[in-house]
């Protein structure tokens, strides 16, 4: 076991005082650390994060750090290659990913395919790299964080789940009880749809709360497809399929840390999206299934966001009355139609995940 304390006096011994990055489950203890670090930036997505620090290090010439898991290295490609790769700009930063899906460790199967082929990535994209394991592992991570000064480069050192810890507790999170939680929305949205009303939910606890529902409740109307990766890419799926089924409700079933991460995918939705494109976001301002991080989701006017990109019209839920009510009125909206839930965090306890991929994605296509 490694502790964050540890961890980072590697980094404040190389003054290195400025972090930016995406949560991650795996690297939970270092990200809620650093909500505490004055220097600490949360960042949209994951090539978002390395152009941040690239900006760093061009105003003050110090190496920044930045956090991500391996599947977010997808994000990151374009400017670790186009940018600060040592053959254009040579930037030196220090990258920590969080190693889901690493050989050997039982995990999901999304996990494992991107897990088998993470050194290769870093290997292809020229950058150094250690594992850490172990306490006295962090001596490789020192020595790598000379090599990235001295050579003017990226480098990363991987993290396997369970590896991380910290000595400081996390703060009990404050709960608005007016607000409904996860499962309310959604178990009242399941109850309001119709037998070809289709949803394209989110990853995290959204799809693993909707499965659960379905299979507990035994609730057949409609068919789902579960993003058991693929963060940020939800509307933009639904989109896809909402053009060619026209006669049937396609429901987004989104969460603020996904739509937040490809924001962009909003003015495509709008553009393109005809009257049965019903977008849904669940926010609770947090990436709460890898720690309860902020989005940075608070000051978001989701309201004039929608309209301005061209969606026909918003809804909002805040409280707990009437939610099939409510619900079932925005499902008769034409859209592109935009709906905000704002929910508390807190979610099923022990929630299993969806399996049999192949027989979700069938059964959704019929």
């Amino acid at each position: 076991m490694i502790y964050v304390e540890s961890l980072l006096r590697v980094l404040k011994k190389n003054n290195i005082n400025f972090f930016v990055g995406v949560p991650d489950s795996v690297l939970k203890s270092l990200s809620n650390y650093l909500t505490k670090v004055k220097n600490h930036i949360i960042a949209s997505n994951e090539g978002a994060a390395i152009s941040i620090a690239t900006g760093y290090h061009l105003s003050k010439s110090k190496i920044p750090c930045i956090y991500m898991q391996n599947s977010g290295l997808g994000n990151a490609i374009n400017p670790l290659l186009s940018v600060t790769h040592k053959n254009v700009y040579s930037i030196p930063l220090i990258l920590i990913i969080g190693w889901r899906g690493a050989p050997g460790i039982s995990d999901e199967p999304q996990h494992i395919v991107t897990g088998k082929i993470t050194r290769q990535i870093l290997k292809t994209l020229g950058i150094k790299y250690c594992v850490i394991d172990k306490k006295k592992d962090l001596m490789k991570f020192n020595q790598l964080i000379k090599f990235a000064r001295l050579n003017k480069t990226p480098v990363a050192c991987l993290i396997k789940n369970k590896k991380l810890t910290s000595k400081i507790k996390n703060p009990n999170k404050k709960l608005n009880n007016n607000l409904p939680n996860k499962n309310d929305a959604i178990s009242a949205l399941l109850y309001t749809i119709n037998d070809k009303t289709l949803i394209v939910s989110t990853t995290g606890y959204t799809s693993r709360e909707l499965n659960k529902l379905r299979r507990d409740n035994k609730i057949l109307k409609g068919k789902d497809f579960y993003m058991i990766g693929g963060m940020g890419h939800t509307s933009s799926v639904s989109l896809g399929v909402s053009l060619y089924k026209k006669k049937n409700n396609i429901i987004c079933l989104d969460g603020d840390g996904s739509l937040i991460m490809h924001m962009g995918s909003l003015v495509t939705n709008g553009f393109y999206g005809k009257k049965n494109f019903k977008h849904i976001l669940l926010n609770n301002y947090s990436h709460e299934s890898v720690g309860g991080q902020k989005t940075n989701s608070e000051n978001v006017n989701f309201k004039k966001l929608a309209l301005s990109v061209g969606y026909k019209n918003y809804s909002i839920i805040n409280n707990k009355n009437n939610l099939k009510k409510k619900l079932l009125l925005f499902q008769k909206k034409d859209g592109p139609s935009f709906l905000e839930i704002k929910i508390k965090q807190g979610s099923t306890k022990n929630l299993d995940r969806p399996k049999n991929f192949l027989k979700i994605k069938e059964s959704f296509m019929k």
